[in-house]
């Protein structure tokens, strides 16, 4: 008998493990609250009666991105931020505009992975894999390919033309995040350490210095 509750407990630790995921809805929808008091993994939920069209609408896709910027690019994030009906659902998508050669930098999605489409252009894109392998997967796609960023893997865009390009990203999360690589480690508030720094990219402190500077 004891052996069964034992094959019993581990049976529903690894489901609990294979499910975890964004709140699923147990109702019609769950209109975000941002100002509602309580605090929750997510949103609290507005009344349903108060629901209106727009809390489920966002206009404004079709227009491009500004990427006068260092990096040559602009992400149009569509999260439960921008439509507060999406709380709960598990979702979200963006558009991202590329001026020639720009980028989309190495960043990583702690709670979605990504999938790509390309709109218009040509992008060289890519993820690495977890250690110790650090394996680059990379591949050039043209207007109509797909590419899949699994979640919390490092990943990076760049436009591998001449010409601008456009993406439209889905996320499997109403709210993935992003940690932008460079900006994390060399943007902290308060900064990391330069001697930390300069030991874990193999550099003097002088370099991480300047580095730093640019964040």
């Amino acid at each position: 008998m004891a052996s069964r509750f034992v094959v019993l407990g581990l049976l529903i630790a690894t489901c609990s493990l294979a499910l975890a995921s964004d709140p699923s809805s147990l109702q019609d929808f769950c209109v975000a609250d941002p100002s509602g008091p309580v605090m929750v993994n997510g949103f609290a939920c507005k009344d349903p009666k108060a629901a209106q069209a727009t809390d489920f609408f966002f206009a404004g896709l079709h227009m491009s991105g500004n990427t006068s910027n260092p990096v040559g690019s602009k992400v149009t994030p569509v999260t439960v931020a921008q439509i507060p009906g999406l709380n709960t659902f598990g979702i979200s998508l963006a558009r991202i505009d590329f001026a020639p050669w720009g980028i989309n930098p190495p960043h990583t999605h702690p709670r979605a992975t990504e999938i790509l489409i390309v709109i218009e252009g040509s992008l060289e894109v890519g993820f690495i894999t977890s250690n110790p392998e650090n394996r680059l997967i990379t591949k050039v796609l043209q207007k109509g390919d797909v590419f899949v960023f699994p979640v919390n893997l490092v990943h990076f865009q760049r436009s591998a033309g001449y010409g601008n390009a456009v993406a439209i990203v889905a996320l499997s999360s109403q709210n993935p995040g992003v940690i932008t690589i460079a900006n994390a480690v060399f943007g902290s508030n308060p900064a990391i350490a330069n001697d930390i720094l300069a030991k874990s990219f193999q550099t003097d402190t002088k370099t991480i210095d300047w580095i730093q500077s640019k964040f």
